[in-house]
């Protein structure tokens, strides 16, 4: 029997699995595997086995990166035996993908659309590189490209201008790297306090992965050890060695098992094991970081956040357990000031995982570990409540989501935030004076150890738009490389070249 007064169309979360395989294991797992293997073990954590697997009417896959099948729902129903009825699959790039899934498929079993759904997704990295190291083609499933899911789910524009293109931010690692320094002059830092902020938040991070049984490196690690550069953590963009970085280099895998309350009550699932999804929401921002009217802000987040308590009916103090997207330590703390909350409060550490760096950084589906983890922490504690957030491109793309043991007050209604309109203008080609606003330094490795490259910098002209220059120069990457250079007033005289002025403006 249903609570009294629950509509039995009430949407809950009944099953999470999880999976890790580390290096020295035997196989080499590919995604489809490592999924099944999790929608497996969500079936078991719902005490149903492969009942409920059996029986969803609907299969979500997180599109993985390892290799891209067009419809890896399709491949892991055959795996699990199930026959869904529709697959869908989000978009092949964005870490927001878990959440925009769950919140699809829990408002599609509030309108009674579907009983039972499975979302899952993995990647396989780790086992890719070892086995092109060893010169062996692991023997993963194959997919006619013609194959296509019934829906495909979320924005996949391309992430990059010209501009930022042609300046070198074309991956994360460059992209988040300089927001790290718009992070640190908008909080007014010298680099050295900076980097130790930032190296206690990765180090607090590291003791959670430690007692993570799924964590990709379950260690606790120093702050010395994070921010010191060496062989094993070399200078990739200043300020980030690599161990202040996603890790994406991991074989893992996540399932859940969404049902309505009656399915759930009907499959026999223990009520112990119930979580409710409370509140959701997600929101874009403006699209490109140049753009942008603060890159080390997010206005998206701030809307998600506040849609996702409102929907739950609660405040961000009344939330006991956090888990924000981590891939780089600028998104934890952009998250964090959006939504309020102190980066060291010991009390609530804003990680569950361990985030991408030591809980694992599997493409697109590191949020739906998070999401799994998480579920397990609420049933321990059923009076709390959770948040968690999701992210994709360069906190572009956002999801939240608030979940408790205690069957919600109202109806759960996704929504879409808005977010006020805010853009800055740009001005590609310009040349004459300007002021440092953000910069970084990419490294490459070199014979001799690390060798930086380049120096990227995001400037303001008087005017107030914002350009972007890449310098190769020698002097001028040397001056950058060892001196801070926030704030410095500089002339730029071509798209890859500028001259420094004075060290700050007034």
């Amino acid at each position: 029997m249903l609570p009294a007064g629950m509509d039995p169309r009430t949407p809950v979360l009944v099953g999470a699995g999880q999976i890790v395989h580390r290096p020295g294991e035997p196989g080499l797992p590919g995604p489809v595997e490592l999924a099944a293997e999790s929608l497996r073990r969500a079936g078991a954590d719902s005490g149903t086995g492969d009942a409920l697997l059996r029986s969803a009417d609907v299969i979500a896959s997180v599109a993985t990166v390892t290799r891209p099948y067009p419809d890896l729902a399709a491949l892991v129903a055959a795996e699990i035996g199930a026959t869904p009825k529709r697959t869908l699959q989000s978009a092949p790039y964005g870490g927001d993908a878990p959440q925009r899934l769950l919140n699809l498929l829990s408002r599609q079993i509030a309108e009674g659309r579907a009983d039972i759904a499975l979302i899952c997704g993995a990647e396989s990295v780790a086992s890719w590189t070892a086995a092109k190291r060893a010169g062996v083609a692991p023997d993963w499933p194959a997919q006619d490209e013609n194959v296509a899911p019934d829906e495909v789910i979320g924005a996949d524009d391309g992430p990059s201008t010209d501009m930022e293109i042609a300046a070198g931010l074309w991956g994360p690692i460059y992209v988040y790297a300089l927001m790290e320094s718009a992070m640190r002059n908008r909080l007014g830092l010298d680099s050295e306090s900076h980097l130790a902020r930032i190296g206690g938040l990765w180090s607090r991070f590291s003791e959670v992965a430690a007692r993570n049984p799924y964590a990709w490196l379950p260690g606790e690690r120093t702050v010395a050890e994070l921010v010191t550069t060496g062989p094993d953590n070399r200078m990739v963009s200043s300020p980030y060695p690599k161990l202040l970085m996603a890790n994406l280099t991991v074989d893992q895998g996540a399932g859940l098992i969404l049902c309505s309350a009656a399915a759930a009550d009907a499959a026999g699932v223990p009520r112990d094991l119930w979580i409710f999804p409370h509140g959701g929401a997600t929101a874009t921002e403006t699209w490109y970081v140049s753009e942008r009217t603060d890159i080390a802000a997010s206005p998206a987040i701030a809307a998600a956040g506040r849609a996702a308590l409102a929907g739950a009916g609660v405040g961000i103090d009344e939330i006991a357990h956090i888990d924000l997207y981590s891939c780089f330590p600028v998104a934890v703390q952009v998250a964090a000031a959006a939504l309020g909350l102190p980066i060291d409060d010991p009390a609530r550490p804003l990680t569950v995982t361990g985030g991408l760096t030591f809980g694992g950084g599997p493409g697109n589906n590191y949020s739906t570990h998070g999401i799994a983890t998480m579920a397990g922490i609420l049933r321990r504690n059923p009076d709390d409540y959770g948040l968690t957030t999701a992210l994709g491109w360069y906190i572009t793309k956002h999801g939240v989501g608030v979940y408790s043991a205690k069957p919600p007050a109202r109806p759960f209604r996704p929504v879409e935030a808005e977010v006020p309109v805010a853009r800055r203008d740009t001005a590609p080609g310009y040349t004459g004076p300007a002021v440092i606003e953000a910069y970084t330094v990419p490294h490459r490795k070199g014979a001799s150890g690390d060798e930086a490259e380049a120096v990227v910098v995001s400037a303001l002209n008087p005017a107030g738009a914002r350009i972007l220059v890449r310098a190769t120069d020698s002097e001028t990457i040397a001056a950058c490389a060892t001196g801070d250079r926030l704030g410095a007033a500089i002339d730029i005289t071509a798209a890859d070249r500028f001259t420094l002025r004075s060290e700050r403006t007034a």
